[in-house]
């Protein structure tokens, strides 16, 4: 009777364990930042993987209860870790921009004039809304000089609760944070 009694209590618990085995219900990405234009510059640009603490170098989408907690989206994740998703965005937004002649991640054996590195400070869902925070450095990438740095932040009001108005308020705050971004580091 004390078996089966135990049985039972235990059995919502491992039911639940079962539904966080089976994955996320919704799979979110980034959108890619502006219009094509044609490139107007011979800057060519590396974009190096972002840095992250931890709690956002995941795929988690992440919430901020209090200031000193971090949370996550249930049954909500991103397409690829934050940093190597935000990577390929800035990419995809300094190649749409026309400010740039070529933008490439690391590996792809082009030579660069410029890197841009990012550090993620902040990408998350807080009281405030949707929060994006960076610090960005543009460094020569001849000498390895910084040439310019400064940090973008941008904050969103959510619509409403549910996952796919969160996820969207994140990714307008950073696309103008990409647009700011990009104008800061090659003008116009």
């Amino acid at each position: 009777m004390w078996l089966s009694a135990g049985f039972a209590m235990l059995m919502p618990a491992m039911l639940a364990g079962c539904s966080a085995l089976q994955g996320p219900s919704s799979i979110f990405d980034l959108g890619v930042s502006g219009n094509v234009a044609e490139p107007r510059s011979r800057v060519q640009v590396l974009v190096p993987e972002p840095t992250a603490v931890r709690a956002l170098d995941t795929e988690r989408i992440a919430a901020r209860p209090s200031p000193s907690q971090y949370a996550y989206l249930p049954g909500a994740v991103w397409s690829d870790r934050l940093p190597k998703l935000l990577q390929a965005r800035l990419v995809q937004t300094l190649q749409n921009s026309g400010k740039v002649r070529a933008a490439a991640v690391p590996g792809q054996g082009m030579l660069t004039d410029y890197q841009l590195v990012l550090d993620v400070r902040a990408f998350e869902l807080t009281e405030e809304g949707a929060v994006v925070d960076f610090a960005v450095r543009l460094m020569d990438d001849r000498d390895g000089r910084v040439v310019r740095s400064r940090v973008f932040r941008y904050g969103v009001a959510v619509a409403s609760r549910d996952a796919a108005n969160q996820v969207a308020a994140l990714d307008k705050a950073r696309d103008l944070a990409f647009a700011d971004i990009t104008r800061w580091a090659f003008g116009g």
